[in-house]
């Protein structure tokens, strides 16, 4: 007698004998169901998986490599190397939160891989360390998670999802959140300098890199091979699925004289310093308690546009959470209400007006949307934040348009300081996944960062 099992990835004829059949229930059925059960393969799949936060009540999201608050989350495969997980969720209640992995390919769509494939340990586990707020007048509960760990394992390179979920709802995501896991299969040299032959060569940055391959085993780069470039670790402006314009002698050159490599340089970053409720720093007007909570009121920020570059240190859009008056800022800085206004003739036509960073991980949603007052003159925005030191830009997001960049009220300047990474993938041919076989990064005042 035979026996056929179908699934979407498995098709096996066995001859049934009791052995053979408690075997092969071992074997093979019993992993091929433990997949299909798993959040892995049953999460809520959009077309393309972004950093997202679905319940309003959580904030303060934050993913960096260990040991460095201002870190991107790129780790090594196979290294000591970890990256850490922190949100806060807003209120009196301790909830359950758990997570779980996505392999995604060089797009952010989901790969066509178990859980197994790309895991080693439990898909999923709960996050067990949280603790409440303290002496703070907004209660919070602060949840941390560090990974990999004793319980989970990364066994593969490439594009990964952060998937944290309701354990009663494993297919909605609170929270979704991109890392990337690397090898070094290839060494990649990169530089930034200015457009010499472009429309954009007082206000762009163009990005050069090299890929080399001696020794690596790729099968056809040119067609298996792609790359992405990203400012100051944001996706929403990324240079994506860049092909070599040179290639030879085992090296692929990414130098192109259009304006594929090029980006706007925007400006420094604005900021503001909310760490202390009692004493007023640069660019806080006035703070004010109205029960029950804190009012920070930043001076009007002024029109760039149209001013010469100006240097100085900033974050690159980062924030930095701290607080002067408690000892734990994890859970003894409070949160409070930010009034940002920009002072503007007229409401600019055709879009939409946002306070934007990672204050806002990078997105434009309601929270960080300004409106504009006509009686007084200017795009208005309130936004409730942990206590820190916060860079922000104002961003105009013109209607129907998704890739952001800056540059109303903002300017762009070639001088800007910037992060860059060259993020390199190879599709094996025999493979089902996209790996990712290095990375190189670099600041445009020739700081390395990571």
């Amino acid at each position: 007698m035979i026996i056929t099992i179908k699934t979407d990835h498995y098709n096996f004829c066995l001859p049934f004998t009791y052995t053979f059949f408690m075997q092969s229930l071992l074997i093979y059925i019993i992993p091929v169901l433990l997949q299909l059960v798993s959040p892995g393969n049953s999460v809520q799949e959009p077309e393309v998986f972004e950093n997202s936060i679905k319940d309003p009540r959580i904030k303060t999201v934050q993913l960096y490599k260990e040991g460095w608050n201002l870190s991107y989350p790129v780790i090594q495969l196979k290294s000591s190397e970890k990256l850490v997980f922190q949100f806060d969720l807003l209120g009196d209640q301790v909830e359950t939160f758990y997570y779980t992995f996505v392999h995604c390919d060089k797009d952010w769509k989901k790969s066509d891989i178990f859980t197994t494939d790309y895991i080693d340990g439990f898909a999923e586990n709960p996050i067990e360390d949280y603790k409440s707020s303290f002496n703070t007048t907004v209660n919070y509960t602060h949840y941390s998670l560090l990974f990999p760990n004793e319980k989970v394992n990364i066994k593969i390179s490439g594009n990964y999802i952060l998937y944290i979920y309701d354990p009663e709802k494993p297919e909605k995501p609170v929270i979704t959140y991109r890392f990337i896991v690397k090898e070094e299969s290839v060494k990649i040299s990169i530089s930034v300098h200015r457009p010499q032959m472009s429309a954009d060569k007082d206000a762009g940055q163009q990005v050069d890199f090299s890929v080399d391959l001696t020794g690596a085993g790729i099968i056809d780069p040119y067609r298996n091979i792609y790359a992405s470039i990203l400012q100051n670790g944001r996706w929403d402006n990324a240079k994506t699925n860049l092909k070599p314009n040179i290639y030879g002698g085992n090296e692929l050159k990414y130098n192109s004289l259009s304006e594929v490599n090029i980006f706007k340089g925007g400006n420094e970053f604005r900021y503001f310093d909310i760490k202390s409720i009692k004493y007023q720093s640069e660019y806080v007007r006035k703070i004010d308690y109205l029960a029950p909570y804190y009012h920070f009121y930043l001076a009007p920020s002024e029109n760039r546009e149209f001013k010469p570059y100006f240097y100085w240190q900033d974050f690159n859009g980062k924030f930095y959470i701290a607080t002067q008056e408690g000892k734990d800022s994890e859970t003894d800085a409070d949160y409070v209400y930010v009034y940002f206004t920009l002072p503007s003739k007229y409401r600019v036509e055709g879009g939409d007006m946002y306070v934007f960073g990672g204050l806002s991980n990078w997105l434009c949603t309601s929270d960080n949307k300004m409106s504009f007052n006509f009686n007084s003159g200017q795009y208005e925005c309130t936004m409730m934040l942990k206590q820190g030191w916060y860079n922000y830009e104002y961003l105009f997001l013109r209607n129907g348009e998704k890739r952001t960049v800056a540059s109303s009220f903002e300017g762009s300047h070639y001088e800007t300081e910037n992060d860059y990474m060259a993020v390199v993938y190879y599709r094996n041919p025999r493979g089902r996944y996209d790996m990712v076989i290095g990375t190189a990064s670099l600041n445009t005042l020739n700081r390395i960062s990571y």
